[in-house]
């Protein structure tokens, strides 16, 4: 039976560990933010439409359409099998091209808010299928894992193809995370990486392996509440990323700052290219010197706690 309306609500993510590696099979660890996208559906007389703020735009699915989110509503309602037309109004509470997961985020409230305007329930599973098919539409091969992140929220070991796998942490982790301005797309990062393997599959296997170690130690001394182990595990996931030519001169501006403010760790989170970078403080008046730094050169940042009720949200949308 159809409702008046319903709700649907959704995480951002930042990858603690393990970006790219996670597209060949390798682990990563990723945490959900306390902020991502909300929508409200209700039922529409003659056809679906999606309007998104901040971003100020209305679509109708059309799987030919130039625009992404236009093809990515007309791949979510195949795959959905929906068969009712409906309104959506949704708000996305994170910075497009951050490597965030906004586009998850919208896609898994949207999905939520027509599931329960509609009265379907849906598996865990179910719900990463069809979030997928419309992630597909924005960054063509994803790993799966922000959509992931943006069902489950909290603190999580992902393995492409299988069921998130919860972490818990000894200590809550305090992220400082900053927003270079520039945007990223997974989509071209991905295909990036995807040219250097296919060039040199040992060496980019090898490298793959090497992050692979990282993100389990990283649980490890999650699990153990060793932060400043997990600070250097940080850093040392960034310096093979960097191999992979995927950070930028502004992403290494702004590691460089939160490191000599304190921070136990700082890397890029996401696909890299631009969008954001992360930092591990020991929280407190770390965080706040860490943001403080990143700040001074001109950027965004916000304080995100993990494993805590506690987070102080900056302005990012």
């Amino acid at each position: 039976m159809t409702r008046a309306g319903g709700e649907g609500v959704a995480s951002g993510k930042v990858i603690l560990l393990g970006e790219h590696s996670v597209v060949y099979g390798h682990p990563a660890i990723a945490a959900g933010l306390p902020r991502g996208a909300s929508a409200r559906a209700v039922p529409s007389a003659d056809r679906t439409v999606l309007a998104v703020e901040p971003w100020g735009v209305e679509v109708s699915p059309d799987p030919a359409a130039d625009k992404s989110l236009t093809r990515a509503l007309a791949a979510m309602v195949e795959a959905a099998g929906w068969k009712d037309t409906v309104r959506v109004d949704a708000r996305v509470d994170l910075p497009g091209g951050s490597g965030l997961g906004s586009s998850a985020a919208l896609g898994v409230a949207v999905m939520r808010a027509v599931d329960d305007l509609l009265g379907i329930q849906r598996s865990d599973a179910e719900a990463l299928e069809v979030s997928l098919a419309w992630e597909r539409v924005f960054h063509g091969n994803p790993s799966g894992v922000d959509n992931a992140m943006a069902i489950a929220g909290g603190l999580a070991w992902y393995v492409r193809g299988q069921p998130i796998e919860r972490i818990r942490g000894r200590a809550p982790l305090t992220l400082v995370i900053g927003d270079s301005g520039e945007p990223c797309s997974t989509m071209i990062t991905v295909g990036d990486v995807a040219r250097q393997h296919a060039a040199d599959p040992e060496r980019m296997g090898k490298q793959f392996e090497a992050i692979a170690s990282i993100v389990r130690n990283g649980r490890l001394a999650i699990e153990r509440g060793d932060l400043v182990s997990l600070g250097q595990l940080f850093d040392m996931n960034h310096a093979l990323l960097a191999g992979m030519l995927i950070s930028t001169g502004t992403l290494e501006e702004m590691i460089a700052a939160a490191r000599n403010a304190g921070a136990l760790g700082a890397k890029l989170t996401g696909g890299g290219g631009g969008g954001c970078m992360i930092a591990l403080t020991d929280g407190g008046e770390s965080a706040a010197r860490v943001k403080g730094a990143i700040e001074a050169l001109g950027k965004r940042a916000f304080v995100a706690t993990i494993g805590s009720i506690d987070s102080e949200s900056g302005d990012l949308a």
